[in-house]
């Protein structure tokens, strides 16, 4: 068993449990979580409570999450395109609809139901059961490099660089709108949406420093080709950005126009470069991702 405990702030005072929790937790689903309020795993002050009930500023509230053995991962025969390996890690060229790890929804073809077949046992356990290996994300439909680990020396080496944001990471994206300065800086604080849970947004109140670099490399009638680099690693954090500037990514049904003019599935944005200190022998390893067929022939008829 798995417990969390949160001390209700002014600013959820008066607020249902269920969706405090959505809040504080944004993994996981509200469903679930009132799932877990009828089964009595949430207390309130040591109370049980129903989904419905309204939480006061000063309370305590607990949640336990049940062991996750009912969500078995299996190792899973899908062909990784690899762009480095050694004993300690690997770097992944993700292609587009692959999910990163096993989540409600999605407990198999995802990349770590692959990794568990093609390094069997060699992962790192830091994130737990459902996360062998993962010390980064990328979006279901964005592709390209993710590093994974293969065990816990190179996690935590790994995850320390991704803390104090030494770890380069350039991305490349197709944009909406045709952007006048020759490159730019974002930044923007992004947090969870405060109206809809599933979405991030540029969030002054709750909101975690975020800077996304930007350049053009090419404009076209109605759209730019940009490269992106991370300073900092939000969720969405390009997306949000480049929608937040009124640029948002071609094919981003999310946070940008709801109809798209060419048939994608999702945002055109690559993760292309990937730098960092390999954990072992404290050398610098910059790696670059090809550009998708999709991307390319996309480029293609814009041009």
């Amino acid at each position: 068993m798995n417990s969390l405990e949160f001390s209700v702030t002014d600013e959820f005072h008066n607020c249902r449990i269920d969706k405090f929790l959505s809040e504080q937790i944004p993994e996981h689903s509200r469903s679930y979580l009132q799932k877990l309020l009828k089964e009595d795993m949430v207390l309130a002050d040591g109370k049980t409570v129903k989904p419905n009930y309204k939480i006061t500023k000063g309370e305590t509230v607990s949640i336990t999450f049940p062991d996750m053995k009912e969500l078995s991962i299996e190792p899973e025969n899908i062909p990784l395109d690899i762009l480095y390996e050694d004993e300690d890690i690997l770097v992944i060229n993700k292609p587009k609809g692959m999910v990163v790890h096993p989540s409600a929804g999605h407990s198999s073809k995802t990349l770590v139901n692959a990794l568990l077949f093609y390094c069997q046992h060699e992962l790192s356990g830091i994130n737990g059961v459902l996360r062998p290996g993962i010390v980064h994300r990328i979006d279901m439909d964005t592709t390209g490099s993710i590093l994974v680990c293969k065990n816990d020396m190179a996690h935590s080496a790994i995850a320390e660089q991704l803390k104090i944001h030494s770890i380069t990471r350039k991305y490349r994206a197709i944009v909406h709108g045709v952007i006048k300065e020759d490159a730019g800086t974002v930044r923007e604080p992004i947090g969870r949406h405060p109206v809809e849970r599933k979405k991030m947004a540029v969030n002054y109140k709750n909101g975690k420093d975020a800077v996304t670099h930007y350049k053009v490399l090419q404009r076209f009638r109605a759209f730019t080709y940009i490269e992106c680099e991370l300073e900092t690693g939000r969720t969405h954090q390009i997306r949000v950005h480049m929608s937040s500037i009124h640029h948002p990514i071609l094919g981003d049904m999310v946070y940008g126009p709801s109809k798209c003019p060419y048939k994608l599935q999702g945002q055109t944005l690559h993760a292309m470069v990937i730098g960092f200190t390999h954990p072992r022998t404290k050398e610098y390893i910059e790696l670059s991702a090809p550009l998708p067929t999709y991307f390319e022939i996309l480029l293609n008829k814009l041009n």
